[in-house]
């Protein structure tokens, strides 16, 4: 039997339930984003533990947290305190804005004193650059703001190779310079995106401050960006549904992790033209969107690998190619599903048995 305080609501209680089943509030999460509303509850399981879960809008995407802890008060501060973690280094990485620090890089091309998380993605962001050969560039921003800045205008006619070719010269990972804390771009017209890689380590920031705050067990799910931590409330591992693609609720897997994470990269989610060709995922070699596959989803020891390791092997075509470069690296694994509804995974991801 349970006992549920007065964070839940009678009031639309079924609909909530099967939200919450689907997102991973009653043990399971589901690897991608969806609309859903702002949800906050704390269940008494057993005489000694609480399950407390709260979601809201954080990174442009919804953003919950579900803990597993004997104090429902220390859980649920703990959860305000990551969050506001959240909020303060999403607010340091908004490209959008010019007055945050990689709004000041973009602009000025160089920037002096840059805060040291942003300058700690930079330098993990060049890391993967260089271990994918560069499938994973976070130098792409000019040609994702291309195809962005004609959906704004209402053009109906996509961007020109020639367009598309001119903007590719200043994609070049190769050419970010940091020194310390000092950042700058070698060739002028560069700008950054840290899309890719920033909600990955944001989570991964946000679980260690659960985990100081003493918090064993533990799943944050930032739009299909998961970490967990520990096992649920049945001391199970936490299992995690991958999304379908297009969204028929049939789940092509399901997997259990108790400490690690698991990002997905998809197609589905922001398409920049009505034929739906070109996407937020863009070839930097190419400047074009890939469309051999769906989506991608890598398990890793941490969110920030998962999260770039999934757009790179995304960006890598043939789905072959992507998928003996997870095998070539240890403590990573992946599953891809093409375009044509194929299943294909790494040597070693395992299925929850279910």
């Amino acid at each position: 039997m349970r006992e549920r305080d007065n964070l839940s609501q009678e009031t639309g209680d079924m609909n909530r339930r099967s939200f919450l089943k689907l997102s991973g509030l009653l043990g399971v999460g589901l690897a991608t984003a969806a609309m859903v509303p702002l949800t906050a509850e704390a269940v008494k399981f057993n005489r000694k533990m609480y399950k407390v879960s709260r979601m809201r809008l954080a990174m442009g995407t919804f953003v919950s947290m579900t803990l597993i802890h004997p104090s429902r008060d220390r859980a649920e501060q703990a959860i305000g305190v990551a969050f506001e973690e959240i909020d303060r280094l999403a607010g340091l990485m908004d490209r959008f804005k010019s007055v945050t620090a990689v709004g000041e890089l973009n602009r000025e091309g160089r920037l002096e004193g840059t805060p040291p998380e942003m300058a700690n993605v930079v330098r993990d962001a060049l890391h993967f650059y260089r271990v994918t050969k560069g499938a994973f560039d976070i130098s792409v921003a000019p040609v994702v703001d291309l195809f962005k800045q004609r959906v704004e205008s209402g053009a109906k006619i996509p961007p020109t190779e020639a367009e598309i070719r001119k903007l590719l010269a200043r994609v070049d990972a190769g050419s970010i310079v940091v020194e310390g804390r000092d950042i700058r771009f070698k060739k002028p017209g560069m700008a950054i995106t840290l899309d890719g890689i920033a909600k990955g380590y944001i989570v991964d920031r946000a679980a260690g401050l659960l985990a100081k705050n003493n918090i064993k067990n533990f799943l944050i799910n930032a739009g299909g960006d998961i970490r967990t931590e520990g096992e649920r409330q049945d001391r199970k591992p936490w299992t995690i549904a991958i999304q379908d693609p297009h969204k028929k609720r049939h789940y092509p897997d399901i997997i259990q992790i108790c400490d690690g994470a698991i990002a997905t990269s998809g197609n589905y989610e922001v398409y920049f033209d009505r034929e739906k060709m070109f996407h937020h995922i863009v070839n930097p070699r190419t400047g074009m969107s890939p469309h051999d596959d769906s989506s991608v989803s890598v398990t890793a020891p941490t969110t920030m690998e998962a999260d770039a390791l999934s757009t790179s092997v995304f960006v890598m075509e043939p789905a072959e190619k992507g998928i003996r470069f997870i095998d070539s690296l240890p403590r990573y694994e992946c599953l891809v599903l093409s375009a044509a509804g194929k299943v294909k995974k790494s040597k070693g991801w395992k299925s929850a048995a279910i």
